[in-house]
C-alpha cells in the first residue's frame, strides 16, 4: 500500500466510481463475446470524511441553516447558460495500461475545464481553477480528505480540488469489455468534475455542512444522495453537450446508458447514492440538457421531491 499524500484531514470530500498506451484503434462497440461488467456496487460516488472533520469545517464555515440552504437550493449556477461543447474528440488509445488511462483522462480533464469555464464565470464562481488530476495505480491512497481504498475514484475539495482515478480498475474493465471501459472512464471523470463544479460554487461545502448538522440518519443519507445525483447530472450534462464531437453514439452510447442505469445503491449497502432508477433519471436529465437554456438548471436536485432522490 502506497500513500500519495498527507494524512491530515483538510477540506471536504466528494467521491465517485471510474479505467492505457497501445496504438490500437478504439472499438466502436463491444465484441459479441465481451462480458458485461457490473458497475461498482454502491460506489457511483462516495463521500469520505470523519465526524471530526465535519465539525471542524462547520465551526470555521460561518454557515447557518438558511445560508447553507440558499447555496444548495438557489445557487447562481442554476441560472447560467447551457454548457457549450468543448468539441473534443475521444482520445484514440487503448485503456489496457496505466499510461493509456492517463492519456485518455488528461485530454478529457482539459476538455471539461474548457467547457465549464463559461457557466462558472456566469455563476460568479472561480472559473479558471483546474483541479489536480491524479491517475494512480494503487489500491489505497492517502488524500487531504482522508483515505480512499479499492476501486473508488475520488474528489477531494482541498486547494484547487483534486481528482483521484485508480487506473488499474479501468484496465481490468478493458480486459472484459473495452467499450464499457471507455464509457466508464468518460462518465466517472465527468462525474468527479461535477463535484469540482459543486466545490467552486459553494454547493459541495454547504451540502457537507448540512449533512453534518442533520440529526437523523435518514436525513443525512438523503442529503448525500442529492449531492451525488447532482454530480452525476452535471457530469452527464458535459457528455451530452459534446456528444456530436466525441462522439457519444453507437456502442459507446449503449454502454454509457447501461452504466448510468445500473449504477447506484445496492442491497446491503448504505442508501447514500440514489436508486438505480433515480441515478439513470438524473444522468439522462443532464445528458439531454443541451436542448435547454441552462444545463445546470436541469441538475437542481435540491428542488426535487424526496422520491426523485430516493
Amino acid at each position: 500500500m502506497v500513500n500519495l499524500s498527507r494524512t491530515a484531514l483538510r477540506g471536504l470530500a466528494g467521491v465517485a466510481a471510474l479505467a492505457g498506451l497501445a496504438v490500437a484503434a478504439l472499438p466502436s462497440q463491444a465484441a459479441p463475446t465481451a462480458t458485461q461488467p457490473k458497475p461498482v456496487v454502491g460506489k457511483v460516488a462516495e463521500a469520505v470524511t470523519t465526524p471530526e472533520g465535519v465539525k471542524a469545517t462547520a465551526a470555521a464555515s460561518g454557515y447557518t441553516s438558511n445560508s447553507a440552504y440558499q447555496l444548495v437550493r438557489y445557487n447562481k449556477l442554476y441560472k447560467t447558460p447551457a454548457i457549450p461543447p468543448s468539441k473534443c474528440k475521444e482520445v484514440n488509445v487503448s485503456l489496457q495500461t496505466v499510461a493509456g488511462v492517463k492519456s485518455y483522462d488528461t485530454q478529457l480533464w482539459n476538455c471539461l475545464y474548457a467547457s465549464w469555464t463559461g457557466p462558472l464565470r456566469a455563476a460568479g464562481a472561480p472559473f479558471r481553477v483546474k483541479p489536480q488530476l491524479i491517475v494512480h495505480n494503487y489500491t489505497r491512497v492517502n488524500t487531504y480528505c482522508g483515505i480512499v481504498s479499492g476501486n473508488q475514484s475520488y474528489y477531494c475539495g482541498h486547494g484547487n480540488g483534486q481528482i483521484y482515478i485508480p487506473a488499474w480498475y479501468i484496465v481490468s474493465l478493458w480486459k472484459q469489455n473495452p467499450t464499457y471501459a471507455r464509457a466508464y472512464a468518460t462518465n466517472t471523470l465527468a462525474h468527479e468534475y461535477g463535484h469540482h463544479i459543486q466545490y467552486l460554487t459553494g454547493i459541495l461545502n454547504a451540502s457537507w455542512w448540512r449533512q453534518g448538522v442533520i440529526r437523523t440518519s435518514t436525513g443525512k443519507l438523503e442529503e448525500s444522495r442529492r449531492r451525488e445525483l447532482q454530480a452525476s447530472c452535471l457530469g452527464s450534462a458535459y457528455i451530452g453537450a459534446n456528444k456530436r464531437y466525441y462522439p457519444m453514439s453507437g456502442g459507446l452510447y449503449t454502454q454509457w446508458v447501461y452504466l448510468v442505469e445500473h449504477s447506484g445503491d445496492q442491497p446491503g449497502y448504505p442508501r447514500d447514492h440514489g436508486s438505480l432508477k433515480n441515478h439513470g433519471f438524473w444522468s439522462h436529465a443532464g445528458f439531454n440538457a443541451s436542448s435547454s437554456s441552462t444545463s445546470a438548471g436541469r441538475c437542481n436536485t435540491w428542488n426535487a421531491a424526496s422520491s426523485a432522490v430516493a
